[in-house]
């Protein structure tokens, strides 16, 4: 026998342990598509919803029998918003909560467990801005981090917690374009972005082997007041509501990524197979931000 080949009493246990692995991976693949295909969402959690996608997004899920926590930092946004899901039949929670208060977030996941338990929850809230006079590039740049990244993980650990010990449940992370590749423009925004995509990307597996989904919602530009404040051109911008019938279609047919629009979506994908230089020095002429 050759020094390199298995007895085959060992060959044997490996092939067996390869086909367990694969069992195992397939039954969580078919119970979570079993759980999620027999029922529509009726609990939903959208962070950041005082404007643009989360405002949008809990505008198109609301109607009758669907109850819609939403959270945000501006209390007559989102009360406004409130007014308009009720008016279109849904039943509301709203709450003025900040995504990097660790504590509040968990407090509100558990509250929600005990009343109208969330089978959707929607990591949307996020920022993105320029330095300037009253806010140094250094604390901008951790402000970012904060919300875009740890206000991501506030927001998803306590539900998934909750979610995976009832065997059921859906989470969407809205990462960004910007997020497929670190970008000179924009180093702090895109590499939360990135961050967020990666995390959700590598968590969905364990996710699903206990019944929950995950979702990354990867947006272009979409006209929001973070856009608004944007003076360089934003190709192929998109209206809010139309991000929005993408973003719920997407998710209602649980779809693991929604990127849009496609042209966008072409664009970044051919600029980040250039060779490093080349696109640092492409990307490295347009605007700068945080």
């Amino acid at each position: 026998m050759n020094s390199t080949t298995l007895p085959a009493p060992m060959l044997s246990d490996k092939r067996n342990a390869h086909r367990s692995s694969l069992l195992i991976a397939f039954s969580a693949y078919l119970r979570y598509n079993t759980v999620m295909t027999q029922r529509t969402f009726k609990s939903i959690l959208i962070t950041g919803a005082s404007s643009g996608i989360g405002h949008a997004v809990a505008l198109e899920f609301a109607k009758q029998d669907v109850h819609l926590t939403i959270t945000g930092r501006h209390t007559d946004r989102l009360h406004a918003l409130e007014a308009q899901l009720v008016a279109k039949g849904a039943s509301v929670t709203a709450q003025i909560l900040d995504v990097v208060d660790r504590s509040a977030m968990t407090e509100m996941a558990r509250d929600a467990e005990a009343n109208n338990p969330f089978d959707l929850v929607i990591a949307n809230a996020g920022i993105a801005s320029s330095p300037n006079d009253d806010t140094p590039a250094e604390e901008l740049i951790c402000d970012i981090f904060s919300i875009n990244l740890a206000g991501v993980l506030n927001t998803v650990l306590p539900a998934a917690t909750l979610m995976r010990a009832r065997g059921a449940g859906h989470i969407a992370i809205v990462s960004s374009i910007a997020g497929l590749r670190g970008l000179p423009t924009a180093p702090a925004y895109s590499a939360s972005k990135v961050a967020v995509k990666a995390w959700g990307e590598a968590m969905r597996p364990q996710l699903a082997a206990d019944g929950v989904g995950m979702t990354i919602i990867i947006p272009g530009f979409v006209e929001s007041r973070i856009t608004d404040a944007n003076t360089f051109p934003m190709p192929f911008i998109m209206p809010a509501e139309k991000a929005a019938k993408i973003i719920v279609s997407g998710l209602q047919r649980r779809k693991r990524t929604i990127a849009f629009p496609w042209q966008m979506v072409w664009l970044m994908r051919c600029l980040t197979s250039l060779p490093g230089p080349i696109f640092d020095a492409v990307l490295s002429r347009g605007p700068k931000k945080a």
